[in-house]
């Protein structure tokens, strides 16, 4: 099998796609793969490091200026016509996009060539260039309902994440989970809060898990950055402070979580039926971490805090309000698990096996 990805701009379109990518690899380990992405952004650097061939395009996002957005028209035209002739040297089976700008020339140039196409929506919130190609690809892969909305019924597919499926399959490092010195018989809060991640964030925390009853633990992820201000916590013996955790190597031993709602996060914390409290960020593209987060919270499966209402009072409440109350947890914990897709590599590997059989017949 030969197989396109193109993917890129952020870790919450590279991630999926790089889950995915070692799932086929799994399964079949003659398969060849091509990753498509932008010269200048994350994937440049991330995919190589992975291990998988890549290929370069320059793309940018139809913002700003009229100048800007002409400007952005002719990369996107040359980016098509690099597409081509890329997918005709490969000779892919078929072509899988996971959003960022980059996907679009690549989907397009792929149905142009009769090439058979899937495209993967991580949020709620269906991305632009996922919207722009939806009417010409075979296949589309949702992980919320709410994008039917969007997408043509007759061809999209709810299967999840397949982060979801690696957060499933990870394997629990003692040896790693020994490094933040945590009592095993204590309950355990992951709090991780990505861009959140400064010094007034820092003091609010320690404002809110002042005073948390003995018999719950703490590891806050405060960011490689902001390790200085680790002291703050020196008094809180509960409250473990780390820049950086590996959060696949402990989430076996994870009771809770208090993070961000990206699509990677949520379907990670679904498929494992962690109890969490969300903190959209309010700084993405439509606001899609508030929607990502509202399915789980109309559910009974997670508490939300939007960004606007965060102090430490409205954290510290919600704390004891989900993480004190052991029925509750149970709960919360049941309908999240509801809503994980722990197969959901598996299943969108047998959708792209189902849409190049389709194309032969054709």
């Amino acid at each position: 099998m030969r197989i396109v990805c193109v993917t890129g701009g952020t870790g919450g379109h590279i991630y999926p796609a790089l889950a995915l990518l070692d799932k086929f690899k799994e399964q079949d380990p003659s398969c060849q793969i091509c990753c498509i992405g932008n010269d200048d952004r994350m994937e440049a650097q991330l995919i190589p490091e992975k291990g998988y061939p890549f290929q370069s395009l320059h793309t940018s996002g139809l913002v700003g200026s009229p100048l800007r957005k002409m400007k952005a028209v002719i990369q996107l035209c040359s980016a098509y016509n690099k597409s081509k002739k890329i997918l005709k040297e490969f000779k892919p089976d078929f072509v899988i996009g996971f959003g960022g700008y980059v996907s679009a020339p690549v989907i397009l140039a792929a149905h142009h060539l009769q090439i058979p196409t899937l495209i993967h929506e991580q949020n709620s919130i269906v991305g632009k260039a996922n919207q722009l190609v939806m009417h010409k690809v075979d296949r589309i892969i949702t992980c919320y309902e709410k994008c039917s909305e969007v997408f043509p019924k007759e061809k999209t597919s709810l299967l999840g994440n397949p982060r979801a499926t690696v957060a499933m399959e990870s394997s629990f490092d003692q040896a790693y989970y020994d490094t933040f010195n945590l009592d095993p018989h204590k309950k355990t809060i992951l709090i991780m809060m990505g861009s959140l991640g400064s010094s007034s964030v820092n003091q609010l925390m320690k404002d809110a898990l002042k005073g948390i009853e003995e018999n719950i633990q703490f590891i806050y992820v405060c960011g490689k950055d902001n390790l200085e201000d680790a002291s703050l916590f020196k008094e809180l013996k509960n409250v473990h402070v780390a820049g950086y955790v590996d959060t696949l190597k402990i989430y076996k031993k994870i009771d809770g979580m208090i993070c961000r709602a990206g699509a990677t996060t949520l379907a990670e914390v679904t498929a494992l039926g962690i109890p969490s409290i969300l903190i959209p960020s309010p700084y993405v593209a439509n606001n899609h971490q508030f929607y990502n987060a509202n399915v789980l919270v109309e559910k009974g499966a997670a508490l939300m805090i939007e960004e606007k209402d965060l102090n430490a009072k409205t954290l510290k409440e919600n704390i004891v309000k989900l993480f004190m109350d052991p029925k509750m947890m149970e709960e919360v914990h049941k309908q999240a698990l509801k809503l994980g897709r722990p197969k959901a590599a598996y299943d969108i590997i047998d959708c792209c096996k189902s849409c190049i059989q389709q194309g032969e017949r054709k």
